[in-house]
């Protein structure tokens, strides 16, 4: 990859010399490293006149919407969901900054019914549940140990990481050669769709994953399955495809096994033993660490790391993005040009604000476990609001990372093209941070 002062996202995604250089001093500036909330401010205030209309636009003078967040007049004496508006408080009470009607981009999969199976459960967000989400999917399963996801195969490309626990994942190339690995919490799979895989808990508590497909309207419940399979072709076709008897036909499953639990298996080098030649070694649809590989970008707000088809050549389709966030930093102002972003929420609690054209933004708030979505394009920030570090998914129906920082462009306007657009001086224009740094500390 190409390769920066900055260690921050290029056009081609993160292009850093030093993967774990803090933000740069600016001696000419007086600056510290790293960026500071207050600098930032300035730059949000530069920034946002690019994005949103002026006041007249709303309607209402910038003063009137303040205003109508004071005293009294934002109060509700009526009956109100108390829990669900202390997790989510900017839908109502939004910044004065929001304007406009825009689709929901916010889903929690504590909302989602699970399906609960001897050996775990399932559950899902989809187009079904987040009508913008049409290219991704999102499966969040529990297996207990020894527990199996029925061999199955699907329509969709298959990305997967490991929340809690441990497994044992298999898939089957259509050259006949079986892969077969062990995972842990951190690290991720990627099935193409077709190749035929099973998932299996291991020791201890088993294992708790998200599973993200790469089609929208994606179901956990129609997938295709061996126990259905076979349970409705002929038994006398069995008997001619597989040698089996009538008697043995009966033995098989009757009814789907979707979820169900097993015995432990023994040692992975048995398996591959087992394997031969068999075994597939060329081909890696496993990536281990991936929460804990050295970040690509990091300032002392936090830091980001991506996997995507460059370094895991398996994932052709779908690029991911790690990001952590201390308490108080921010995921700076930026949008993606090759694909909608759809986020899961691993920990912590945090704010999002999408822009749209007409001049349309909403606020949302996100916790752990939640799903949101980014419309192609959009302009957005991500802002941790809680105490504990936010760390979430940024996930892209795309082989590359790709990432358009405001700040950055800002800083590449030539002075009169810049202050024409963003009718400032000079000077505060130029405290714009002039890299992509991802993220801004507090």
């Amino acid at each position: 990859m190409a390769a920066d002062q900055s260690g921050v996202f290029s056009g081609e995604g993160f292009a850093p010399d030093d993967h774990t250089q803090d933000a740069p001093s600016d001696p000419a500036n007086n600056r510290p490293n790293g960026v500071s909330r207050r600098e930032f401010v300035g730059a949000a205030a530069v920034a946002g006149a690019t994005l949103i209309s002026a006041a007249g636009a709303f309607g209402q003078s910038r003063s009137d919407l303040e205003a109508g967040r004071s005293d009294d007049y934002a109060s509700d004496p009526g009956p109100e969901n108390d829990a669900l508006l202390a997790l989510n408080p900017d839908p109502n009470r939004p910044p004065f900054t929001d304007r406009g009607t825009l689709p929901p981009f916010w889903y929690g999969f504590a909302l989602t019914p699970k399906r609960l199976q001897a050996g775990g459960w399932t559950h899902q967000v989809t187009e079904r549940e987040l009508p913008l989400s049409k290219d991704l999917a999102g499966v969040n399963m529990r297996l207990t140990a020894g527990s199996f996801r029925e061999l199955h195969w699907h329509l969709a490309d298959e990305w997967a990481i490991m929340l809690a626990g441990k497994a044992r994942v298999s898939v089957m190339q259509p050259n006949g050669k079986m892969f077969i690995d062990d995972v842990e919490k951190g690290d991720l799979w990627y099935f193409p769709a077709g190749y035929p895989h099973s998932i299996q808990g291991l020791e201890g508590a088993g294992c708790e994953f998200l599973l993200v497909f790469d089609q929208g309207d994606f179901s956990e419940d129609d997938t295709f399955l061996l126990s259905e399979m076979l349970a409705h072709i002929p038994p006398e076709v069995i008997q001619k495809n597989m040698g089996w008897s009538r008697q043995e036909w009966d033995q098989l499953p009757a009814e789907t096994l979707y979820i169900f639990p097993a015995e432990l298996p023994g040692p992975i080098e048995n398996d591959k033993r087992f394997l031969g030649s068999r075994l597939e070694t060329e081909n890696q649809y496993t990536f281990h660490g991936a929460m804990t590989m050295k970040p690509l970008a990091e300032t002392a707000g936090g830091s980001a790391r991506v996997i995507d088809s460059r370094n895991f050549p398996a994932s052709r389709n779908i690029a991911t993005g790690i990001v952590t966030l201390r308490p108080g930093a921010l995921r700076e102002l930026h949008w993606h040009p090759n694909g909608s972003e759809w986020q899961y929420w691993i920990q912590g609690k945090g704010r999002m604000t999408v822009t749209m054209t007409g001049a349309r933004a909403r606020t949302v708030d996100f916790n752990a476990g939640d799903v949101g979505l980014v419309p192609n394009m959009a302009g957005h920030y991500i802002e941790n609001t809680g105490s504990e570090d936010v760390i979430f998914l940024e996930m892209f129906k795309t082989s590359r990372y790709q990432s358009i920082s405001v700040n950055e462009w800002i800083a590449r306007m030539p002075d009169k093209m810049a202050q024409v657009h963003l009718k400032l001086p000079l000077s505060p224009i130029r405290r714009v941070p002039a890299s992509q740094y991802v993220v801004l500390p507090k």
